[in-house]
């Protein structure tokens, strides 16, 4: 009895001095964000790759869940709109696939629209100058610097893959403006990919989304060391170059405008009439 008593306390010792060391990593890689985070490129006026041309002054894209473990009081608060029990992860990408911006931590429940405002209020929070804009989906709203695409219309990309053709204007806009946010499914089953931590309820209390923030830098890590990435066949680089101020004239509020959505109908109908004249 002594024996499994001194057998159980030596494993314990074992796995407190493995929580520390890991946390001895993970605040190093986390203090290191200035440097690992990527600086966002825009996509030049001059782009002429069909995946990106038509958005131009586009620095990236955001938004997703990740399934978290937490107390029985407080799973109403986690709870998503399917039921899953989540954090609600800001993650903002660039078009190479990299973390511009994470913020962890909020409830499941919180609307996107409301994890955004706030992480554009904060001092060190995402940064928007004016003139450019992250892609971001329907359940934010489509405003200056984030671009939506239009509501109850087809969007997904596997909805064009079943050999549908769009019918309208909104829905061609949405079939282009899914595939250049694909960078948020891809980034995010890259990281799930690597981290089985991230894909299931984690043993780690959720106030531990230091996690979270620390496997993204890594990811960029990886993604910028690594001249291909174990997880894809695809090479790692910059898609665009054009560099500018992120501190220069900055949005600081999330709301709708008729001059927004106007623009989105132009730029819409633009390249409605380009894919026509094309087609026919």
């Amino acid at each position: 009895m002594t024996l499994k008593i001194e057998l159980y306390v030596d494993i314990l010792h074992v796995q407190e001095k493995q929580l520390a060391d890991f946390n001895i990593v993970m605040n190093s890689m986390i203090r290191l964000h200035e440097l690992l985070l990527k600086h966002p490129n825009l996509v030049p006026t001059n782009c002429l790759d069909e995946k990106w041309k038509w958005f131009k002054n586009y620095l990236g894209a955001l938004g997703t869940y990740i399934i978290v473990n937490v107390g029985i009081l407080d799973r109403p608060r986690y709870q998503t709109r399917k039921n899953e029990i989540a954090t609600n992860v800001l993650g903002v990408f660039s078009q190479d696939i990299q973390f511009i911006y994470v913020l962890p931590g909020w409830e499941g429940s919180a609307s996107d629209s409301r994890v955004l405002r706030d992480a554009i209020s904060r001092r060190n929070g995402l940064k928007i100058p004016k003139g450019c804009y992250y892609l971001c989906d329907a359940s934010y709203t489509n405003g200056e610097g984030f671009l939506a695409p239009y509501r109850g219309q087809r969007y997904h990309l596997n909805d064009w893959m079943q050999g549908y053709q769009p019918r309208t204007l909104a829905e061609f806009f949405n079939m282009k403006h899914s595939s250049a946010r694909n960078v948020i499914e891809r980034a995010f089953g890259l990281l799930k990919g690597r981290w089985a931590i991230l894909r299931g309820k984690s043993y780690y209390p959720v106030k531990v989304r230091r996690i979270i923030t620390a496997y993204c830098l890594i990811h960029n890590l990886i993604r910028r060391e690594m001249l291909v990435d174990p997880l894809e066949e695809d090479e790692v680089g910059d898609t665009h170059s054009s560099t500018f101020d992120m501190d220069s004239d900055r949005i600081t509020h999330v709301e709708s405008s008729n001059e927004w959505t106007n623009w989105r109908d132009n730029l819409a109908i633009e390249m409605f009439e380009e894919w026509s004249d094309i087609r026919y």
